[in-house]
């Protein structure tokens, strides 16, 4: 378990290859275009890694709730992240030892551009929103018809309507407000969870969720190139394939 930095002196590393730290590496705009993008599921070791990207408005909680669910913590006042914060978590689920490869991205306007270096790459995305911010949930519809119009056509999509700790700072009733994300969540072929990174409420649940949902990487059937067989000479001679 860790979160890994990816700056490594004066050279940008690939995340796999990254040293492990105390604490995320935010990365810059020149960082992210020198980045090389990996396969989105793979085999790697003895584990399947699975790359996820978390999409939403600013001050949603997205950090916290990667945060709490890589480290088990939970900071009353997070500081929002620039331009993207790389995040690792290995567990198990359903027998099988999973590798969560995660982006936090910024949800300041001026980063959304840089977003589709990181879902277009990914097998998975949670989109959070605000429970107690209307704007917040119109911001995340947003997010969702992005990923439907530029994102992997296979990429599954959760949507975590997040701070469901704030009962009494709802604009609408809990019921009406987890109603109208579950509908819109059917209609566009997302699974939807309430979840509190303070209170840690369906926070592993959701990625764990996720990770049902996805096919296992399958490690190559056959080997690459030619594999040529030495046959026994017939009747103790042997032949040529110009004889």
């Amino acid at each position: 378990m860790g979160i890994q930095r990816l700056w490594n002196g004066q050279k940008l590393v690939e995340p796999s290859k990254a040293a492990v730290h105390t604490r995320a590496c935010h990365t810059s705009c020149s960082e992210i275009l020198s980045l090389n993008y990996r396969a989105v599921f793979r085999v790697s070791g003895d584990c399947d890694a699975l790359n996820y990207v978390l999409l939403g408005d600013v001050g949603a909680g997205k950090s916290s709730l990667v945060l709490r669910f890589v480290k088990g913590q939970f900071v009353d006042f997070q500081e929002s992240t620039i331009g993207a914060a790389f995040f690792s978590q290995t567990l198990a689920v359903n027998d099988a030892t999973i590798k969560f490869e995660i982006w936090d991205t910024a949800g300041q306007e001026r980063y959304h551009s840089l977003a589709p270096m990181y879902y277009r790459g990914a097998a998975a995305a949670v989109v959070v929103y605000d429970t107690t911010n209307q704007a917040s949930f119109a911001c995340a519809k947003k997010w969702v018809t992005e990923l439907q119009e530029q994102g992997n056509t296979n990429i599954v999509m959760a949507l975590a309507g997040n701070k469901s700790d704030l009962l009494d700072s709802r604009k609408v009733t809990a019921e009406a407000s987890i109603s109208e994300a579950q509908v819109y969540a059917q209609e566009n072929g997302l699974f939807f969870m309430e979840t509190s990174a303070k209170t840690a409420q369906n926070v592993n649940e959701i990625f764990h969720e996720i990770a049902k949902r996805l096919p296992r990487a399958q490690p190559p059937q056959n080997p690459s190139g030619m594999v040529l067989m030495e046959r026994p000479p017939v009747n103790g001679t042997s032949s040529s394939c110009c004889s």
